[in-house]
């Protein structure tokens, strides 16, 4: 089922209204739907390389949006939350996590966390939603979303332009260790920086 959806991705990539259907894909991968926007962006940018700016404007868009629905959801529909948290093995963290919270290290550590879910091959959807649950704090997480979800668009959009056909293949095979790494090192770097210049 998980291919299928990989690949109605991609023909929607090529659809004449990609880009509206683009924002809506990533408005629903932020807090339900498996398949990363990354697999429209590749073809859409090898399809129309001019307008990578726009692509990458147009899925940070509707995926920090939608990490607000997600948001909302942990909020208000906390029985519904908790069914597409259980369906990706969360629940049990949410709740230490929210045991935490109260702390300032439970809030830095969710503030990483954050940082990864958004660059990283995590499903970014859990921690939207856990996010409402445990009442982090919106203005950061909506600055967290928009740095992290951009930073990741406008790479894939930027690398493809760049680079072509030949980036979507890397993507596909090594993008999510890239990615991970990636984030792992803006979260050190991150941390290096609040002790060095905060504490």
């Amino acid at each position: 089922m998980l291919k299928k959806l990989y690949d109605r991705c991609v023909e929607l990539a090529r659809h004449k209204f990609s880009k509206p259907l683009l924002g809506f894909v990533a408005f629903i991968e932020s807090f339900f739907f498996p398949v990363p926007p990354d697999l429209m962006i590749v073809p859409m940018v090898v399809a129309k390389r001019e307008d990578y700016l726009k692509i990458f404007l147009i899925a940070t868009v509707g995926s920090v949006l939608g990490g607000l629905f997600g948001y909302m959801l942990g909020v208000f529909f906390l029985d519904a939350s908790m069914v597409i948290i259980e369906f990706y093995g969360y629940e049990e963290k949410v709740f230490q996590i929210q045991d935490k919270m109260s702390t300032r290290g439970g809030f830095l550590a969710w503030l990483g966390i954050m940082f990864l879910a958004g660059f990283t091959p995590l499903p970014f959807k859990v921690f939207t939603i856990t996010s409402g649950v445990i009442g982090f704090n919106l203005t950061v997480f909506f600055f967290i979303c928009l740095f992290t979800r951009g930073l990741r668009f406008l790479l894939v959009s930027y690398f493809t332009y760049l680079f072509g056909k030949k980036f979507g293949e890397f993507i596909e095979k090594k993008g999510a260790i890239w990615f991970t790494l990636a984030g792992i090192f803006i979260v050190i770097l991150a941390a290096v920086l609040y002790i060095a210049f905060v504490k």
